[in-house]
């Protein structure tokens, strides 16, 4: 028998990757699906297989760049870009499995399933994201698909860290005003599974979502004031970045706490008045995004304390229809956009012992 040489097989390695770019600044048609260069993870990095990425208001506002709080618009258009985007992939929170190591790497290992935040570096609108091993990088929950979990580090960081700022206690009153966004839904889960009796305050269509989250009373904004309602309440957790300030602090009770997410210069300002001055105090301190935030609220999740928030998923092809659904403030909970092609509906009909949304 005469034996034929065989020829070597070359293993190829994938190279390219779809990815959601956006070109210019501008409204959401400037998003643009194209392939590009696949990262190469550096020594210290993680190359991340991207399953699912939360479409968020900041990735709105910096496509667009159109912010609600304006006192950060020249320094942020120096760093992003000043006639067009540096960095054009946005996506700042997703969920994936880890695909590559680089050599100094050794809290992860390849297959590992994690949610997490890639920062101010961003990228994770695409199908691979190369992100320092020191990131906020976790083991995704368990008991949750890739698009619930990409719909939780933003809301849930930034809930957890106000929630604990504000020293919450058992049988205190929270009121959160814009309830029904990412930050704020989560912050109604995780004010009541420390004790308290919240009020939420958001739009007519977002009540029953946020009553089944475990709201006890909701205040629809578009027919009457919760600054001029004559309740108190010991915490008021402020999302909306436009509240009138001295009302706000009014409607505290005696040692009150107001906590804002999205603080005017001038609000900061009066903040620190309020708390030398008077028995309330004011706080607008940012979210660190820390790790040890992150494993809590997995711990969380998987022990049923908090649940899902996600309204709607859509394909890479629909990012412009996502951040549609962003900006038109119709959504009912965060929107996920999936980036493995694969759209799962079964966050839709996911409920706990207590019936609350899950």
């Amino acid at each position: 028998m005469i034996s034929l040489p065989v020829a070597p097989v070359h293993h190829t390695i994938e190279k390219r990757l779809k990815a959601i770019t956006y070109p210019k600044y501008g409204p959401p048609d400037v998003l643009q699906l194209k392939e590009v260069e696949k990262p190469v993870p550096k020594d210290d990095e993680v190359l991340i297989r991207v399953r699912a990425v939360e479409a968020t208001k900041s990735d709105c506002e910096m496509r667009s760049f159109k912010f609600a709080v304006k006192w950060f618009w020249l320094p942020l258009r120096i760093a992003f870009g000043v006639r067009k985007p540096r960095r054009q992939n946005l996506g700042g929170y997703f969920s994936g499995e880890v695909e590559m190591l680089g050599k100094d790497v050794t809290e992860f290992s390849t297959g590992d399933q994690v949610f997490g935040t890639a920062g101010l570096k961003l990228g994770a609108y695409g199908e691979y994201v190369a992100l320092p091993a020191s990131y906020t990088i976790v083991a995704k929950p368990s008991n949750m698909s890739f698009q619930d979990a990409a719909a939780v580090p933003l809301g849930g960081l930034n809930a957890l860290h106000f929630m604990r700022l504000a020293r919450i206690q058992a049988r205190d009153k929270v009121l959160i005003n814009g309830a029904g966004g990412s930050i704020g839904a989560h912050g109604v889960q995780i004010a009541k599974s420390m004790g308290a009796e919240v009020t939420a305050v958001d739009s007519t269509i977002k009540e029953d979502l946020l009553r089944r989250m475990g709201a006890d009373h909701f205040i629809d904004y578009t027919k009457e004031n919760f600054a001029t309602m004559g309740r108190t309440y010991d915490v008021i957790f402020d999302m909306v970045a436009g509240s009138p300030y001295a009302a706000s602090i009014r409607a505290l009770n005696p040692n009150g706490r107001y906590l804002t997410a999205n603080p005017r210069l001038s609000v900061m300002l009066r903040s620190v008045f309020t708390s030398r001055f008077s028995e309330k105090t004011a706080k607008f301190a940012f979210a660190q995004e820390a790790r040890e935030e992150l494993l809590a609220l997995r711990q969380m999740i998987e022990d049923g304390k908090i649940g899902s928030i996600v309204d709607i998923v859509y394909p890479m092809e629909q990012a412009a229809d996502a951040h549609n659904r962003v900006e038109t403030e119709q959504r009912l909970g965060a929107v996920v956009i999936a980036i493995d092609d694969r759209v799962d509906d079964s966050h839709a009909d996911c409920t706990n012992l207590n019936g609350r949304f899950l």
